[in-house]
């Protein structure tokens, strides 16, 4: 390693920060928080980096630096635009052991600060040891999105209780399993979700209960989205990730189970068209066994659990056991499907409403109330409703809906493979026994659909319009310059 990696207290530390503009004030904010007392010197200095330094013994010296300003000081801050400057203020501060940083300089530094993700009491510092600062940075910012700011208040509420944990459980090995349960368990969950009372609550009771062992298990219906792996939530892959037992949908994709946890159970419990690989019933039972066994239990479905997605039925099972849960939404596939084929479900001047429904019918029109979805100015989206497509179609006709108003098929919406196909009414069907789209799919009906020629932007219909615009744009080129 180039720079060992340390975590210093420098609370009521004097630092010397050489430097009064931009650069040196993000020094200054990372500084402050860190709770040091700041002598800033410069010729001029900025308002806001003023306005940080109010504590008493804050001070800034107007002026040119020199070597006995660095008395007493524990850290020093080159931060100028200057390098005979750094090259003497380094010179200086290796001569009296000081640490010294001189920014985007790590030849004269002997430290370096890091990019820093903070959820103080947890603090996680990145380094590339000056070789590439962005890359850093970019991976502070992934980090980010995978660490809650919640790990800030749960790391506040361990500290609290730390020694009393202490006291109750003699040996390490419980008192390691005991904050296991605590970190990866209901109470850490308690936290992210901001209900910290209850979570300080049901800490309290496992203490005093002296629980090091078995718990009640908890589950989480997730929802998995369309298919994409970059639309799942930042709540989903923190408890995807966590799951002791993953059980998934038909619909959920290969690269979304890919984000599980490695050594997770993945258990298969999707449905088809009349193939149902476990009855709901068997679903529901699997969760309340799992969970009673103490696991963490992902039940991960596409597009959004409470979206024609039965998540209420299993929620009312695990309730009935006194089975905690969670929900986490999904981006449902008609809000991904229609904007991934460049199809508003809304847009001013055609529609200004939307349903969703289903399109389960067992060849029954009686089964949809057709009335309610032949308004004008309104969008109508069917899940699972490819099969029953010239029902469809037919039911909406015959209550009054043009045969003309634009239809699209939207299938795979969202993966690599997505297929569009658009038509009318009067000729979806029959286009679709040509094209055969697979399963899954769905189906919009509206005015909006028109606008899919001109806004799609996703899969190959919007590659061919990117290449005949990029064509047109050089031929428009190469004729204003003959």
């Amino acid at each position: 390693m180039d720079f060992l990696p340390l975590f210093f207290n420098l609370k009521s530390r004097q630092v010397l920060l050489i430097g009064g503009g931009d650069i040196a004030l993000r020094k200054a904010r990372l500084l402050k928080r860190a709770g040091v007392f700041l002598t800033v010197v410069s010729h001029t200095v900025e308002d806001e980096l003023k306005a940080l330094l109010v504590d008493a013994h804050d001070q800034i010296i107007i002026g040119e630096y020199h070597s006995a300003l660095l008395e007493g000081k524990t850290l020093v801050v080159a931060a100028t635009d200057d390098c005979s400057l750094h090259e003497r203020v380094h010179f200086d501060a290796i001569e009296r052991n000081i640490p010294i940083n001189v920014v985007d300089t790590p030849s004269l530094c002997t430290f370096i600060f890091p990019a820093i993700v903070d959820r103080s009491p947890i603090v996680i510092g990145i380094s590339s040891g000056g070789e590439s600062p962005v890359l850093a940075r970019l991976l502070r910012a992934r980090l980010e999105t995978l660490i809650p700011g919640g790990y800030s208040r749960l790391g506040a509420l361990v500290g609290r209780f730390r020694q009393q944990v202490k006291a109750t459980f003699g040996s390490v090995n419980q008192r390691r399993r005991f904050w296991e349960h605590v970190l990866e368990g209901q109470i850490a969950e308690k936290v992210f979700s901001g209900r910290d009372d209850e979570a300080e609550a049901l800490l309290k009771a496992a203490i005093d209960k002296g629980e090091s062992g078995h718990q009640v298990g908890e589950v989480y219906l997730v929802g998995a989205g369309p298919g994409d792996p970059e639309l799942l939530t930042f709540k989903a892959l923190r408890l995807m990730q966590q799951a002791d037992v993953v059980f998934y949908d038909n619909l959920v994709s290969a690269d979304v189970l890919d984000l599980c946890r490695r050594d997770a159970d993945l258990i298969y419990v999707g449905k088809k068209r009349d193939n149902h690989a476990v009855p709901q019933e068997g679903i529901n039972a699997l969760l309340v066994q799992h969970a009673q066994q103490g696991r963490r239990v992902v039940r991960l479905k596409g597009g959004d659990p409470f979206i024609f997605g039965r998540g209420g039925e299993e929620l009312e099972t695990l309730k009935s056991h006194g089975i905690p849960f969670q929900v986490v939404p999904g981006i449902t596939a008609a809000s991904a499907c229609s904007t991934y084929a460049g199809i508003p479900l809304t847009h001013r001047g055609y529609a200004q409403s939307v349903k969703f429904v289903t399109g389960q019918l067992k060849n029954r029109k009686d089964k949809l109330n057709f009335a309610e979805l032949v308004h004008p100015n309104q969008t109508v989206v069917f899940y699972m409703g490819l099969h029953t497509l010239p029902i469809l179609a037919e039911g909406l006709i015959e209550h009054g809906k043009p045969g003309s108003t634009p239809v699209a098929i939207v299938s795979k919406g969202t993966a690599a493979d997505q297929k569009v196909l658009t038509g009318t009414l009067v000729d979806i069907a029959e286009k679709q026994v040509n094209a055969q789209l697979e399963a899954p799919a769905l189906i919009i009906v509206g005015e909006v659909v028109a606008l899919q020629e001109q806004l799609a932007w996703f899969g190959d219909k919007a590659d061919e319009q990117n290449i005949t615009h990029a064509l047109g744009m050089i031929k428009g080129q190469d004729k204003s310059s003959c």
